[in-house]
């Protein structure tokens, strides 16, 4: 394990190339912060290692988080992408990607950029924590709330204030890495 690296990602190689090279880097691409948000909320009730392994199935089988493309899928669809052991097959989870590219499209069509939408909620840059352990490190907070609800109002699903935090921690809106990673310093950037 590299000095002072964070310790939640283990000695996992693909999860500490996550923390190394993803986690916590400021993500401003509109396109890119809808797959992570429904990626995050794939994770409800698991573990992130398991979403993360499966990130590459999931890209094939919602057409690389097309949102135009997923808003069109049927029913039928749906029953093809339950069939897909590469994803997690629960249905609500699977709809809630579809619901979450109608909201996506709607906010879209209201003129409103779902980038500056989610960056918003951290005033437009990230916000640098001083974390000495992963003990301190919270699941929540008052922004992730705000994000949370605003998102389930503009239709939006699995998108609870700790799948918000957690998602705000991925895409660099809160930088989390430990005071002693060298990550967080590097994120910064």
């Amino acid at each position: 394990m590299s000095e002072g690296r964070c310790t939640w990602c283990g000695d996992d190689p693909q999860y500490v190339a996550y923390h190394d090279n993803q986690w916590g880097r400021p993500v401003y691409d509109k396109y890119e912060l809808f797959e992570k948000l429904c990626l995050d909320g794939q994770q409800a009730g698991l573990s992130w290692l398991i979403i993360l392994r499966k990130t590459e199935h999931y890209r094939t089988a919602f057409d690389g988080f097309d949102p135009a493309k997923i808003a069109q899928y049927d029913e039928a669809k749906v029953e093809v992408l339950l069939q897909n052991p590469g994803i997690v097959r629960n249905r609500l989870k699977v709809n809630s990607i579809i619901r979450n590219a109608k909201a996506f499209l709607a906010m879209e069509q209201q003129g409103i950029d779902f980038s500056a939408f989610l960056w918003d909620f951290v005033g437009g840059q990230p916000k640098l924590n001083h974390w000495q352990t992963t003990a301190e490190l919270p699941a929540t907070s008052a922004e992730s709330d705000a994000m949370s609800k605003a998102l389930k109002k503009a239709g939006f699903n699995f998108v609870g204030s700790t799948i918000c935090y957690a998602f705000m921690q991925a895409v660099g809106m809160v930088n989390d890495h430990l005071v002693s990673c060298p990550q967080h310093a590097e994120c910064q950037r």
